[in-house]
């Protein structure tokens, strides 16, 4: 006997309907030789070639099919990208480590759930940056300089976070709700028979009059007509095509300028912490001075 979902208890439908993580808070920590070892990241040096340094990538993390499968492919260039930043900075084996592991943990926090949890994922970031910037042991390390914290938060904001959303829509499942109400007391409305009307439907049909076409051959007077009427309604398609593509122009551009704003207010807030939490007071320099 087969049951329909109406019949099945609560418990199992409850057991088939797939968990999905709620956005949470996480803790920070060292990440140092988390991911890249010191034989990984010599290997990566062997060869600037992007062939190689992604075949190395590759055997690491599992990534063999990146070039056919392209949720691989978005990770592999991710992976990849990171790298490349972190050669151009000249990082040290111990900071690409560092920043590599920042980035994929960041990429990890992002897709583990399909809600929006950017203000999650950003202070995440952040905690990540401050622990391998401020020298608290065991909790932090002093590993990036300041300016390497900027340029760091500069370049992950124009890149990863600039492109979240795709991210989250490339990597996490699409969440419906399907939704149905029952009235207490009433009886749920039975589906309608093939033998009834519906009276809308009806309704419907009764106000829609099918023209009747003459019969006979058309006139060449006709066929004229009809070539005026389809090249009228071709230039009206093209100017409906100028006026949409001219608008979306006009849209894109209040949109650029909007996230270029709220990126700049966020480079410049962080900056602004940045600058408090490495500047040496005034006051303790020359007590340190009068001091010598």
């Amino acid at each position: 006997m087969h049951l329909t979902d109406d019949q099945k208890p609560m418990e199992e439908l409850a057991d088939d309907i797939p968990k999905i993580n709620q956005p949470k808070r996480h803790k920070a920590k060292i990440v140092v030789w988390a991911d890249l070892t010191v034989d990984a990241v010599d290997r990566l040096n062997e060869s600037l070639n992007a062939d190689h340094i992604k075949q190395v990538l590759a055997d690491i993390f599992m990534l063999d099919n990146y070039k056919d499968n392209i949720k691989i492919g978005i990770i592999m260039d991710l992976y990849y990208y990171t790298l490349q930043y972190a050669r151009q900075m000249t990082f040290t084996p111990e900071k690409t480590s560092a920043f590599f592991s920042i980035v994929k943990k960041v990429f990890e926090v992002c897709i583990e759930t399909p809600f929006g949890n950017l203000d999650h994922t950003f202070e995440y970031f952040k905690d990540l940056i401050h622990c391998h910037s401020i020298n608290r042991p065991p909790y932090s390390i002093e590993l990036f300089t300041p300016d390497e914290v900027r340029k760091i938060t500069e370049y992950t904001i124009n890149t990863f976070f600039r492109h979240f959303k795709m991210y989250k829509y490339a990597f996490t499942p699409l969440v419906r709700l399907d939704l149905t109400i029952n009235y207490i007391g009433m009886p749920p409305s039975p589906p309608p028979s093939e033998g009834e009307i519906d009276p809308d439907s009806q309704v419907l049909e009764d106000d829609v009059k099918v023209p009747e076409t003459p019969g006979g051959d058309e006139s060449p007077q006709d066929d004229k007509e009809k070539e005026e009427e389809d090249e009228e309604r071709l230039a009206a398609k093209e100017e409906l095509k100028v006026i949409v593509k001219n608008f979306l122009l006009t849209e894109s551009k209040k949109i650029e300028g909007t996230v270029e704003t709220q990126v700049k207010t966020v480079v410049d807030a962080l900056n602004t912490k940045i600058d408090v939490l490495t500047d040496v007071p005034k006051g303790k320099e020359e007590k340190g001075k009068k001091g010598k």
